[in-house]
């Protein structure tokens, strides 16, 4: 197998000065893009985005995903403004919507999700095109601002915004507004089918074709000679998850029963131990339905499902294991 595009995704599991390595080493086999997580309570997404950028040469750098809520517009773009510097061309703004219950108990209310989501978008993307923006909006409210560039580049930025969706109605603003869709992990393949309807009306509205809009996906991926440790290590991962993350856990078509099992086991944060306890209840028939898990082969194979299914290039997350076997086992290269 050997696919055209493959992008990595980092979260938090790789000491950030390993990482690099990693992400040099995926630029080396081909890899077109490293993306930075950045949901739970743990890593900043622009940190490490700026130490990838700045040890590589071509390899694009994302976000996956930072959220709408916390980031100043004039900050956020400022920062994508900086990042640029560091690697022209080679920025991607991943942004999503976040979730409850983390962005609740941080003070965060999610109200209209969609309205922000667009004002958001709006500003951002007429500031990197380094306009001078005034808008009053529900969510933003920006008097004669502009990036206020005197030494270096004052052109226009390319620095495409991929919006992460889940819901529907996200997903069709997606289509109708951005560059592209960050599709999601732990679902099955053909979860996609609906997105992509979803996805190819927005698109309609904004009066695009499908072929404008790019729709990576992020993919759990564990690889192994043993293919019952490979399962059992994205077993433990879908633990947390569908405990912590309710819109993860939705698409998923987890049963909520099991959900709320889950769920009364583990804490927040969920420690090693409650994860232990509660991972039985993930089986394996769910693992392999959701996750790219087990030998090279049989991960190639997922993977490929999900292209089938619309995804134009894998986000492969890796779960334990031995993170150079996943980049050589999708290497464009191979």
């Amino acid at each position: 197998m050997s696919l055209k595009r493959v992008a990595l995704y980092l979260q938090d599991a790789h000491d950030l000065r390993d990482g690099l390595d990693i992400v040099r080493y995926a630029e080396q086999k081909g890899f077109e893009a490293v993306w930075q997580a950045e949901s739970r309570l743990v890593r900043d997404a622009i940190v490490p985005m700026a130490a990838y950028a700045a040890v590589t040469e071509r390899i694009k750098v994302g976000s996956g995903v930072i959220n709408n809520w916390t980031r100043n517009i004039g900050l956020l773009a400022a920062t994508l403004l900086t990042l640029d510097d560091l690697a022209p061309d080679r920025i991607i703004c991943g942004i999503g919507a976040w979730w409850d219950p983390l962005a609740k108990n941080v003070g965060i209310e999610r109200r209209k999700p969609l309205k922000a989501m667009r004002e958001t978008v709006e500003v951002l993307r007429r500031l990197l095109n380094m306009e001078r923006v005034t808008f009053h909006g529900e969510f933003h409210n920006v008097d004669e601002i502009e990036l206020d560039v005197v030494h270096g580049r004052r052109e226009p930025r390319n620095v495409p915004i991929y919006i992460g969706a889940t819901g529907p109605k996200m997903m069709e603003l997606t289509g109708e507004i951005s560059d592209g869709a960050v599709l999601n992990y732990c679902v099955p393949p053909e979860y996609n089918d609906r997105a992509m309807e979803m996805l190819e009306s927005g698109v309609k509205k904004a009066g695009r074709k499908m072929e404008d809009l790019d729709r990576p996906q992020l993919i759990v991926c564990s690889i192994d000679q043993d293919e019952n440790k490979a399962f059992d290590r994205s077993r433990e991962l879908l633990t947390q998850y569908l405990a912590q993350q309710p819109h993860i856990a939705k698409a998923s078509g987890v049963a909520q029963e099991v959900v709320d099992e889950i769920q009364s086991i583990l804490g927040w944060p969920a420690t090693h131990e409650q994860i232990q306890q509660a991972k039985h209840l993930v089986p394996d028939e769910l693992v392999a339905r959701i996750t790219a898990s087990g030998t090279p082969e049989q991960a190639q194979a997922k993977v490929q499902e999900y292209i089938d299914h619309g995804a134009t290039c894998p986000i492969l997350y890796s779960v334990g294991g031995d993170v150079n076997l996943l980049i050589d086992t999708f290497s464009p290269q191979e």
